[in-house]
């Protein structure tokens, strides 16, 4: 079927990233597949990682089908656009048809894009990975593909204000080499080395990133571990988040 709302709505988005001269650094591409079912997989700091994410798979001339929030299906304004995109809506009270529309889209060759950590980590580091991304992927047959993104939360994430001013802020994002996850095996293990992955990304990206805080009070971006004043995992946990 044509992409009637997906291409125009990724032309639109190059356009403001462009106005707003947001830099996008991607690497490692080629690592997601031309054809058939993948399953996507990134830590997730900004409202608009899943933009990113799937960014980094035209490339390849593949569109990412996302699971997201049932919620954001519900707004008025980009509830139509997540249906016309062909987006997952992921209902915690009906998580057997979250899953089986994610099984049917990776059955018939489709990309999914997964965020096993849930929700937006505040500390911005890794928190735990759910299991469902490696299920998904033993259930249908198809590889594992880790990404990591950093810089997003600069622009829009939990507790902070939007930055959709010309600040010249650079987005990096690092795709790895698939990961098999063979039916049979126990999805905790794959999981397990599946966050390894997306960690060792995480770390290259960081690495790779070419801004550093201003000052002191610019600091709020970069994890407790590397120096900044994000909140550390342990108050990220004590505060609920």
């Amino acid at each position: 079927m044509p992409e009637l709302v997906y291409r125009p709505v990724i032309g639109f988005v190059r356009s403001v990233f462009a106005a707003l001269d947001v830099k996008v650094d991607v690497d490692g591409s080629e690592n997601i597949p031309r054809t058939g079912g993948a399953v996507l997989v990134s830590n997730h700091i900004s409202y608009l990682d899943f933009v990113f994410a799937g960014l980094s798979a035209l490339p390849q001339k593949r569109l990412v089908r996302f699971m997201a929030k049932e919620s954001v299906f519900r707004h008025r304004v980009s509830g139509p656009l997540m249906r016309g995109m062909k987006h997952i809506p992921v209902d915690r009270d009906r998580g057997e048809k979250s899953y089986a529309d994610a099984l049917a889209s990776l059955r018939s060759g489709e990309v999914v894009g997964i965020f096993p950590e849930s929700t937006i980590s505040p500390s911005f580091t890794l928190k735990t990975f759910k299991t469902g991304a490696v299920r998904l992927a033993q259930e249908a047959g198809v590889p594992l593909v880790p990404m990591a993104l950093w810089g997003s939360q600069r622009l829009w994430t939990k507790g902070r204000p939007r930055n959709f001013r010309r600040s010249h802020i650079p987005v990096t994002v690092r795709v790895g080499e698939r990961l098999e996850a063979p039916e049979g095996q126990y999805a905790g293990p794959i999981t397990r080395r599946l966050r390894e992955r997306v960690q060792e990304l995480l770390e290259a990206a960081q690495r790779a990133y070419p801004a550093r805080p201003r000052d002191a009070a610019d600091s709020w971006w970069l994890p407790a571990h590397l120096g900044g004043t994000a909140p550390t995992p342990a108050e990220a946990r004590e505060a609920g988040a």
